[in-house]
């Protein structure tokens, strides 16, 4: 970044030219006003918006010191607006800078801020992954001071539910795309596990990204209960005046988690059953766990001691690479194990004096699911598979929850994200690393930049190893296509290109993938530039791995293929309204226009059909000529119109005295006909005189027309294949001249 970006970002923090816009916060229910969120605001300049102000401050290495003014500003604001009780204000806190000096000054500033100020701290899910045990350190905090917590973005990646148990938010936050994207099984999911834990913990669930009514109703459906986005209000310097104002009741704060001096063994309850055996059981109960873990997927968190590294053999390597491939989060802990005893599994090596150490843990949660086995080394001294442990296999909640937090808090940080991320940050660099094959400053190293910065492609590299897989590299292709020059993408996770309208689905392949270290194609909806332009992206991301087979990186490969998508689109729209048109003229060949009914030409096929049928299953078909009586002095009394509005009527009650499988069509005129498939052939006159006295009955009700009551009746010939016919013609000349001597005895 250049220098010149260094020394903006050093006058904002110099001049304390940082400050807070609010956000609303809704009750969905009373359409009340219950929390403002702080949001993090700079000098009107290059630096104004949240995104550019912590990319500067995260390449300057400052990013703990804005973050420490992004919160002081926010209480000020709230202050100074008026936005205490019984509102609340809810704030970040930067995940890379959980364990830095910084957030010691939350008590200094709960000491000096009125007794009138509520506070909801956000996590969000990027905080999980790379610093656990700072995280559950900071919510610690959090609960001393006194705090709500909140847990953002819950939805954007499975690692937040499987977490949701260990944070135990006041707040779930939806993430935006479940409100404003089309419902899935990914939705569903999410859902599933997000209403379990608020319904057994009163956590009050807020859904992000309102900006329509359409959005209100699927966020109550998603379960929530609180609302944020542009229909309630965009951030504003104050209050929204012309919203009433009403308290945001929190759960209950939670039991103060355990410190990291707690052992899981010591998690078991007083007066636990304690069985013994030798390794070999424990053996077999650790790996139907794990079988458990990977059946629950995504939404896992397992967290096993060894005792010592020599105990993570190979075949516990194996298993344990499938675990960290199919499950949320893993981590394993013990003497002389590095804090990635292999890749995706997080580790730390434990003291001498730490009491995890004499135990034998297996401990799987996930939002529907817990259970552990907790053992204890009795320190025998033979054969190491006949060494004896005492153990309880537990599936309370609350004590499973416990023992992982145990074990979780003992995570040391990942080699990659280091203890004070202000001061040692990754350095973010506009060039791809090295290849395996070029040596630095070689002219093919020279050569490949040359040739990534002159495609017409956009190029881009991302790194996996660092918090949150930020961009490193860009060429000028990609800036052209995001709109945005590098300085403001680099360090930013590529989702920032994304939108409401993204697919999820395909966003969900991209995420998977990537997961599992695989190659994968998608075209995506994005967005460009500040105007949010949107635009079609054909992507093609390839893993790097390094000489250990670990995946480190990822190459992006874009094309804006917005021509060729709308082309497509545009015909399949084409494609779809001649469909459409070809089916109007089918129905207008088949279907009356004035009754909406089948016409005889429909009917005739129907019958033809069901006559074939009834021939092979021996049943009876029948057809009756309804023909009503009186419609021609009604017609010449009150009109056309009239007499149309009379027909519509009378069809409508044919049609309700009908069985669903019955056939009811428009002959012409005032002449309607009725087919009776599935009859039994040894009473089917019988049936069919009984439907047509029933069909005459509603025809003779008196009918409401132009303003008085009219009376018209109904002459019905009956007639039932194959007895009287075999086919559409024979039925239709048997019922009609049964009509005509029906009419004939009424006339």
């Amino acid at each position: 970044m250049p220098a010149a970006t260094h020394r903006s970002i050093d006058d904002v923090l110099g001049a304390d030219q940082v400050h807070s816009v609010f956000q609303p916060i809704i009750d969905l229910d009373t359409g009340a006003v219950v929390a403002y969120e702080a949001l993090a605001r700079g000098p009107v300049g290059p630096l104004h918006t949240p995104d550019a102000l912590f990319a500067a401050a995260r390449a300057a290495g400052r990013l703990a010191e804005l973050d420490a003014a992004c919160r002081a500003a926010a209480f000020r604001g709230a202050v100074t607006q008026g936005l205490l009780a019984p509102l609340t204000v809810f704030v970040n806190v930067e995940p890379e800078v959980l364990d830095s000096a910084p957030l010691d000054q939350l008590l200094a500033i709960a000491e000096q801020a009125p007794a009138e100020l509520r506070v909801v701290v956000e996590i969000t899910e990027r905080a999980i992954a790379a610093r656990p045990a700072e995280l559950l350190r900071t919510v610690q905090r959090i609960r001393e001071i006194g705090w709500g917590l909140a847990l953002d973005d819950v939805g954007a990646d499975a690692m937040s539910l499987a977490f949701m148990p260990l944070l135990q938010p006041d707040v779930v936050k939806l993430d935006l795309r479940l409100v404003q994207g089309r419902p899935g099984p990914q939705a569903a999911e999410i859902m599933n596990a997000v209403n379990a834990y608020a319904e057994r913990t009163g956590a009050r669930v807020l859904a992000e990204g309102i900006e329509t009514q359409a959005h209100v109703v699927q966020a109550l459906a998603l379960g929530a209960v609180l609302g944020q986005g542009w229909l309630f209000g965009r951030p504003q310097a104050g209050p929204a005046e012309h919203l009433p104002t009403a308290e945001l009741v929190l759960p209950a704060a939670p039991v103060e988690p355990p410190g990291a001096e707690e052992s899981p063994f010591a998690c078991l309850p007083v007066g636990t059953v304690l069985r013994r055996s030798p390794k070999l059981l424990l053996i077999e109960l650790s790996k139907q766990l794990e079988r458990q873990a990977m059946r629950l997927g995504e939404t896992a968190v397992v967290a096993a001691t060894f005792q010592d590294a020599r105990h993570l053999t190979p075949a516990t390597v194996e298993r344990y690479r499938e675990l960290a491939d199919r499950t949320g989060f893993v981590c394993a802990l013990g003497a002389g194990l590095p804090p990635e005893p292999l890749a995706g599994v997080r580790g730390a090596t434990l003291a001498a004096t730490d009491g995890v150490r004499g135990e034998w843990d297996v401990v799987v949660l996930s939002p529907h699911f817990s259970a552990a086995l907790l053992a204890r080394d009795l320190g025998d001294h033979g054969p190491d598979l006949e060494r004896t442990f005492e153990f309880a296999v537990t599936y309370d909640r609350e004590t499973v929850v416990r023992a992982a937090r145990a074990l979780v808090s003992r995570v040391a940080p990942r080699a990659d994200s280091p203890a004070r991320p202000e001061v040692a940050q990754r350095p973010v660099t506009t060039a791809p690393r090295t290849p395996a094959r070029a040596a630095p400053g070689s002219a093919v190293e020279g050569l490949l930049h040359r040739a990534l910065a002159a495609t017409a492609s956009g190029v881009v590299i991302v790194d996996l190893l660092a918090p949150d897989q930020p961009l490193v590299y860009v060429n000028h292709a990609f800036e052209e296509l995001a709109g945005f020059p590098r300085e403001e993408v680099l360090g930013r996770n590529c989702r920032f290109l994304q939108s409401p309208d993204s697919d999820l689905a395909a966003v969900a392949r991209i995420r998977e993938a990537v997961d599992a270290g695989l190659e994968c194609r998608e075209t995506l909806l994005n967005h460009r530039g500040p105007d949010r332009t949107p635009w079609w992206n054909e992507l093609h991301l390839a893993p790097v791995t390094d000489p250990a087979g670990r995946v480190v990186q990822y190459i992006g490969v874009q094309n804006d293929v917005t021509v060729r998508v709308e082309a497509g689109r545009r015909l399949a729209r084409e494609q779809d309204r001649t469909r459409q048109y070809l089916a109007r003229i089918e129905q207008l060949a088949y279907t009356d226009p004035l009754t909406e009914l089948p016409n005889r030409r429909r009917l005739q096929e129907e019958v033809e059909l069901a006559l074939g049928e009834a021939a092979t299953t021996g049943t009876a078909t029948g057809l009756l000529f309804v023909d009503l009586d009186g419609f021609k002095a009604v017609n010449d009394r009150f009109g056309h119109a009239a007499g149309d509005q009379l027909l519509v009527a009378v069809s409508r009650r044919l049609r309700g005295g009908l069985r669903r499988t019955d056939l009811l069509a428009r002959l012409g005129g005032d002449e309607f006909l009725v087919a009776l498939p599935g009859l039994d052939p040894r009473s089917a006159p019988e049936e069919a005189a009984a439907v047509a006295a029933q069909l005459a009955e509603l025809v003779r009700a008196p009918l409401q027309l132009c303003g008085e009551t009219v009376h018209v009746g109904a002459s019905i010939g009956c007639a039932t294949g194959p007895v009287d016919g075999v086919d559409f013609a024979g039925l239709l000349h048997a019922a009609d001249q049964r009509m005509y001597r029906a009419k004939h005895l009424v006339g």
